[in-house]
């Protein structure tokens, strides 16, 4: 029977991780298109899923699969579980996109994300043949817009969207996105029976080391939507936006929403059946209300789940009381936003809605818990230099964590950071795959002490370096043992190629 609607999460992991992309890079769930799926489907209308990256299509082979449904909406989907890869699943959900309107000219294609919500009409300017765009999460819009028969005439009544008549764009206003108190009915969990099989998904090699490197299964979930917070560097409330127009940015609407634990506990109750122990709770950060966090921790404890979880904090989020417990549930993992070790550099980055933390007694006092920190770093936001760059690397080898992602300060879209670079002027990606930390056409932001290929030099430098030190080296094999570390010489026998650095 024809779908009401098909989501597509694209797949375009080649381009966004070179020879990552076979071994070495995550395979995660598609959160927001499974969320979307199932609330679809609570509502009596007919939905399908078509996971592109787990099943391995190339462009055309997707192409083809969306044409062979004959859906009346083709969504595409191009959330990334961290907001920050929205941008660079645009790679792939464009090219199939465009493909598809070859076999299908009537067709209608919807867009849906990050990088559509921050810039909706652009989007449309530069690809015809994408009929619609969400300007926020598209929850609502989505709803509305199957109760029409996807005229022209009735597109205009649909809150959130931005579409094309004739040659003209108009945009619609935003939609509401879903209350705090409508989570549970309006976005009531995943469309699990739509995903294959969780063997199939596989999570990063690092957070394996604490399962005895086995990555599959595995499992992604969000607890809650949205983050309190309005760093720079960052866009995941974009999707929250309350009104239509340009240099629109995440920080203008804040907003932090969860489920209730009682509900949480029943996804996990459906990945513990499935015989899952890898989890990611891909929140922006789990680690912020006690009453939220703790109870679902405390309702896992309950039921005596072995869990694997992987999750996040903010330093100054990150309470040593709450270590014990998050450790019971099975939080063998937490990434931290160090991005520097400066509290006063750090503060810029954040608005100043950041407290004094000593970093170092952080990570210590989280590791004596036996919870091993992820340091998440970044190089070349706007206060950086050389100097401070070489502090900050000097900082992650003189004190390792267990794992350590270096990053290069991008501009994506919907981020203040993003909103600054245009108005300075400062060259930015001129492909979607520029986005991608660890793509050929990665483009990162330059400042006014150094130039984008000096930062994502300094980066790429940091990462081999950090990755090879005794320091570090010395506390995998400790923590982890020889087949840890024997992965991680595998993965660094992959070598990135830069076409910035003139590869």
């Amino acid at each position: 029977m024809q779908p009401d609607i098909l989501f597509v999460h694209p797949n375009a992991s080649e381009k966004i991780y070179q020879g990552l992309s076979s071994k070495n890079s995550a395979i995660e769930p598609p959160i927001w298109a499974a969320m979307l799926a199932k609330s679809v489907l609570s509502l009596g209308y007919r939905a399908e899923l078509l996971d592109a990256e787990v099943e391995g299509l190339d462009y055309t082979e997707t192409a083809k699969r969306i044409f062979s449904y004959k859906p009346r909406i083709v969504c595409f989907v191009v959330y990334g579980q961290q907001p920050s890869a929205s941008s660079q699943n645009m790679e792939g959900a464009t090219e199939v996109a465009r493909l598809f309107k070859l076999f299908e000219p009537e067709g209608f294609v919807l867009f849906v994300g990050g990088h559509v919500s921050a810039l909706p009409s652009e989007t449309l300017q530069k690809h015809t043949f994408i009929d619609a765009v969400c300007q926020n999460e598209g929850v609502y819009t989505i709803h509305n817009l199957l109760k029409t028969n996807l005229s022209t005439d009735h597109l205009k009544d649909v809150d959130g969207l931005c579409y094309r008549l004739d040659n003209i764009i108009l945009t619609n206003k935003p939609s509401s996105i879903v209350p705090k108190s409508d989570l549970e009915t309006v976005l009531p969990g995943m469309a699990w029976e739509l995903l294959p099989s969780l063997e199939k998904y596989r999570t990063a090699g690092w957070h394996s080391w604490s399962n005895n490197t086995e990555k599959q299964p595995f499992a992604a979930l969000y607890t809650s939507l949205g983050c309190p917070y309005k760093c720079s560097f960052c866009m995941i409330n974009i999707i929250n936006r309350t009104k239509p127009g340009f240099n629109i940015t995440s920080e203008d609407s804040n907003i932090f929403r969860w489920w209730s634990p009682e509900f949480i506990i029943k996804q996990f109750d459906y990945i513990a059946e499935q015989g899952v122990k890898n989890v990611k709770i891909a929140d922006e950060l789990f680690v912020l209300n006690p009453n939220h966090f703790m109870k679902i921790c405390d309702l896992i404890i309950e039921r005596g789940y072995d869990f694997n979880i992987w999750a996040y904090s903010r330093v100054d989020t990150c309470k040593p009381k709450y270590l014990e417990k998050l450790k019971q549930a099975g939080v063998n993992w937490l990434g931290l936003g160090i991005e520097n070790p400066n509290n006063v550099l750090r503060k810029e980055i954040h608005k100043g809605g950041f407290k004094d933390v000593k970093v170092l007694d952080l990570i210590n006092t989280i590791r004596e818990a036996g919870i091993n920190v992820g340091g998440n770093y970044i190089f070349g936001l706007p206060y950086d230099t050389h100097e401070t760059m070489q502090d900050t690397l000097d900082f992650a080898l003189d004190n390792p964590t267990e794992m350590a992602n270096f990053y290069s300060a991008m501009a994506y879209p919907g981020s203040p950071l993003y909103k600054e670079a245009i108005k300075n002027k400062i060259a930015l990606p001129e492909t979607y795959s520029g986005y991608s930390q660890h793509s050929y056409e990665t483009h990162n932001l330059a400042n006014d002490h150094l130039k984008a290929s000096e930062i994502l030099e300094f980066r790429d430098y940091s990462w081999d370096t950090y990755h090879s030190h005794p320091g570090y080296l010395s506390l995998m094999r400790y923590k982890f043992g020889q087949k840890a570390v024997d992965e991680l010489e595998n993965t660094k026998k992959v070598k990135l190629k830069r076409k910035l650095l003139g590869d």
